[in-house]
């Protein structure tokens, strides 16, 4: 939808209108669908549109190119809007962030006002109340001041702050997930005894979704957090306890400095210094909410707010049940708040690793197909039989299933079919068959292969996909990678060549119909 037309489209229906900044990022784009659920229309400001294209929601809102720090373009996506979310910071975008942050909710308060939004919704950081502000670490202290820059706009604001986000993709969480799974040891600073009041993602959601309702003489700050007050060490062993680890050895360092934390976190995990370094000088202040008014307002429903062991079980689910589909596959979508999105930061979701293969063939797909779909069982892996066979023993010596289960038959497979030490996991029919590995393995495997066709080029991807679990799991992958050239490589190249005689001798027995048999009789 082109920007001129906007303003035509507003209020057409008579629904309550949402205009979300920040949707493709991590909270913004899990807030849309659920305001799309609740009967908003939504409009998305975004600076490049087609990062939203692959969102399920996509063609369900209007978007509005531009930036919350363009008046003009601001002005255009508040035309007609009920309700306006602020839910983009320039954390990690340099040194003069404040600035930029300053800038940007200023122009945002006033294009507001001029326009008649009726609210403003904002999620910023929980600060602690005996701390100056001043004092407070440039991240904490510039989210406060964007706070204050729009409860001044003179429009009604709901400020939500809230501390450390539980959700797979959030910074904080992907900051904690990496710390714990990578080191079963660990050298630590100071900040890891601070006090945190931690809150799941699906309940920061519920609350921006029940802002949109507040009373129109509604005009403050809210803290916002979960039923737990515990310190970063405690989220720390929480975390190891959910995702099936050993408990934590920590070694408290005092030395340790926010810089140094930084620089540390930013050897450990994969999640950006430029980011690493804010929420680490954050967590020097404890982070605790001092009243809990928003629940006059929006009352939790039953089994809310979520407990942080619920709140992890399901950020581990989410990477475990969806992450497959949606980083590694355009086959579907996720469809719950926790879900991995495809723009989520190529860093979130706990760590990847990939062998990737492609081939060439030159066979007809269905051909090609027929091979993919046989593979296993009496057919074999083709490649390195050795390998495999040595691969289902150890799997059984420490009480797996081995290759001896083979397949329920020889040609078809279907979902949830048992296939050696795999587990069919999806299939489509002529194109992509998903396996999930049920051999011992410290972490989640998948084997991939797809047969695409495009316009008589017919290609076999294939991928191996393994999500380590603990510093196990890391050495596993980088203990056996020398292989897969050999192994995975071996497999790809052998497949096709599978393929091409099958239709050899297909055409082979075409010319010559004594080959196989029939017409001897005629």
């Amino acid at each position: 939808m082109t920007d001129e037309t906007v303003a035509q489209n507003a209020h057409e229906d008579g629904s309550r209108a949402c205009l979300v900044t920040g949707a493709s990022g991590y909270i913004g784009g899990r807030l849309v669908p659920e305001l799309l659920d609740a009967g908003y229309r939504v409009r998305c400001l975004v600076r490049t549109p087609h990062k939203l294209r692959d969102h399920p929601w996509a063609g369900r809102v209007e978007i509005v190119q531009g930036d919350v720090t363009d008046a003009a373009s601001v002005a255009r996506a508040m035309t007609g809007m009920d309700v306006a979310y602020y839910l983009v910071h320039a954390l990690g975008t340099g040194r003069d962030f404040e600035r930029t942050d300053r800038q940007a909710a200023r122009v945002f308060g006033e294009q507001a006002r001029r326009a008649g939004v009726r609210r403003l919704v904002y999620l910023g950081g929980l600060t602690p109340a005996e701390v100056p502000e001043r004092e407070l670490s440039p991240h904490l202290r510039s989210r406060a001041e964007v706070g204050h820059i729009l409860l001044a706009s003179g429009v009604p604001t709901a400020v939500l702050r809230a501390a450390v986000i539980i959700g797979s993709g959030s910074a904080s969480f992907e900051m904690l997930r990496y710390l714990t799974e990578r080191l079963p040891v660990m050298v630590t600073p100071r900040w890891v005894h601070t006090r945190i009041q931690p809150i799941a993602v699906r309940d920061v959601l519920r609350l921006l979704v029940g802002c949109a309702k507040l009373p129109p003489d509604v005009s403050r700050a809210f803290d916002v957090g979960g039923p737990e007050v515990l310190t970063y060490l405690d989220m720390m062993q929480r975390y190891a306890s959910a995702a099936g680890l050993p408990r934590r050895v920590i070694l408290r360092v005092p030395v340790l400095t926010p810089g140094l934390s930084s620089h540390w976190v930013g050897l450990v995990t994969p999640v950006p210094a430029a980011i690493a370094r804010p929420l680490t000088e954050s967590l020097r202040h404890e982070v605790v909410c001092h009243e809990n008014d928003i629940e006059r307002y929006v009352p939790s429903p039953p089994g809310h707010p979520l407990g942080l062991d619920r709140a992890l079980a399901l950020a581990l689910q989410r990477v475990r049940e969806a992450q497959v589909v949606t980083r590694w596959s355009s086959a579907a979508v996720p469809g719950a708040p926790s879900d991995p999105l495809p723009t989520d930061p190529d860093w979130a979701g706990g760590s990847l690793y990939t062998d990737v293969r492609e081939r060439e063939a030159d066979v007809p797909p269905e051909a090609l197909w027929r091979v993919v779909e046989g593979i296993g069982g009496e057919n074999g892996w083709y490649s390195f039989p050795l390998a495999w066979a040595v691969r289902g023993w150890l799997d059984r010596l420490v009480g797996g299933v081995g290759l001896r289960r083979g397949r329920r038959d020889a040609r078809r497979l279907r979902v949830g079919d048992s296939l050696d030490f795999w587990r069919v996991e999806e299939i489509e029919r002529g194109r992509l068959l998903r396996l999930r590995a049920e051999m011992r393995l410290p972490g989640l495997a998948w084997l991939e292969m797809r047969v695409d066709d495009d316009g008589g080029d017919v290609r076999y991807r294939q991928r191996a996909l393994f999500h380590p679990r603990g510093l196990l799991g890391h050495l596993y992958w980088w203990s056996v990678s020398p292989f897969h050239a050999v192994v995975f490589g071996g497999m790809a190249r052998n497949i096709v060549r599978a393929a091409a005689r099958a239709q050899d001798d297909e055409g082979r027995h075409d010319r010559d119909p004594a080959a196989t048999g029939h017409g001897a009789s005629g």
